[in-house]
């Protein structure tokens, strides 16, 4: 009575694992679709679907619905025996595909091959057995330990766990081994943790439900074990695995994000500026992803630099790092401070130009280093009080600047 109601508050909703594993296949779906002949992206689809339909089969309303719709007591039994071993075969590829496809294909097309058959056969077992075995008393929740003696249902059940045993094994080891191999992606590492927690999770329902049958054997009553704990710890190994299969996607999608937000902002005080310069702005687009409207930006500020490159002075900018070498910037702040300089100088003249209407004499001044460097130009700008010291220093004549 303690261990049943100690187990019985144990409870994650079949719901919850279901909308996790439908939120891991979403996110991934548009990939799979755009590069559905990669092998990597099916066999994780294809896992994630399976994942889904276990957890809907497992669900006691669709269980009696199954029942029910069909007249035979207890088809839901190898239906969802039947999905479970398809997702254990489903995680063996996904992490044979995955892993293989460092080394080559060869190999994956041999392990695929060998996987498909092993637990296409042991599906096929499942409902041969299902079909000599008689079992007439449906039971909803604790099949698996009231049949636990009875011929062909003592097979059948003794085969999926051992078949979800197994793969759970063998995609753990896999899992574990390849963590500590050298040179993943922090998002890749963080995601095949979750991997091999989850999977190793399973494991604890695996024996769950093999010490319940094993208890029925030597008769002995450990039913709790298969029908409190073993259904709340499968859904937590379900909601581990589809974490794992989000992370990777997601944290390199949001860091990438997050960079080209920053670069966007970084830029910003260069693209005002040349603005100013140019007269106009880049098109606002509100569906343009923020890659798209980077591009854009870092493309207007690149074409402004260039319209303005006949007003830049090469020997400003000489002294203006001369200048800030001497107030102590290191090297690169230093080229940055003096681009900075320069091009404001060169927004200056380009306005006393077309005020006065003068045309100014054409240079080709090198602006390759200035085009390579406009997001160190760009933060350099949002220090004026630097700019100001180099100017300052600069505009003094030469055999007063401090020396390098």
């Amino acid at each position: 009575m303690g261990l049943s109601h100690f187990l019985a508050g144990i409870y994650i909703s079949f719901w919850i694992p279901i909308a996790v594993l439908t939120a891991a296949l979403a996110i991934k779906l548009p990939s799979i679709v755009k590069l559905w002949k990669d092998p990597l992206l099916r066999a994780v689809g294809g896992l994630l679907v399976v994942a889904c339909a276990v957890f809907v089969s497992a669900a006691p309303p669709t269980i009696a619905w199954a029942n029910r719709f069909t007249g035979v007591p207890n088809i839901a039994a190898p239906l969802l025996y039947s999905l479970v071993t398809a997702f254990s075969g489903a995680c063996l590829l996904m992490i044979t595909t995955w892993r293989n496809g460092i080394t080559g294909r060869a190999a994956t097309r041999r392990a695929t091959r060998w996987v498909v058959a092993v637990y296409a056969g042991v599906i096929v077992a499942l409902w041969v057995l299902f079909a000599f075995a008689d079992a007439p008393a449906e039971r909803i929740r604790d099949l698996d330990t009231y049949y636990a003696r009875t011929p062909f249902m003592r097979e059948l059940i003794v085969l999926y766990l051992l078949a979800h045993t197994v793969a759970c094994l063998i995609t753990s080891k896999l899992v574990w081994n390849w963590i500590r191999t050298d040179g993943l992606d922090v998002w890749l590492r963080g995601g095949l943790k979750f991997l091999g927690v989850g999977y190793t999770v399973n494991l604890v329902y695996d024996a769950a439900k093999l010490c319940a049958v094993g208890a029925r054997w030597s008769g002995h009553d450990l039913d709790p074990l298969s029908t409190d704990l073993a259904p709340p710890v499968a859904s937590l190994s379900a909601v581990l695995i589809a974490v794992g299969f989000i992370l990777p996607h997601a944290g390199q999608f949001l860091q990438r994000r997050a960079r080209t937000r920053l670069a966007l902002w970084r830029l910003r005080p260069l693209y005002r500026l040349m603005r100013t310069a140019a007269g106009g702005r880049v098109p606002v687009r509100l569906r343009a992803t923020p890659e798209l409207r980077l591009m854009r930006r870092e493309t207007f500020i690149r074409d402004a630099l260039l319209h303005l490159a006949r007003f830049l002075d090469e020997d400003l900018r000489h002294t203006a790092y001369d200048a800030a070498v001497g107030l102590g910037f290191e090297a690169g702040r230093a080229r940055a401070l003096a681009h900075a300089v320069t091009v404001q100088d060169a927004v200056e003249t380009g306005r006393r130009t077309r005020r006065d209407d003068v045309t100014a004499p054409l240079v080709d001044p090198d602006t390759e280093n200035l085009l390579a460097e406009i997001e160190a130009v760009s933060r350099a700008l949002r220090h004026p009080a630097d700019l100001r010291a180099v100017r300052a220093v600069a505009a003094v004549p030469a055999a007063r600047v401090p020396a390098r």
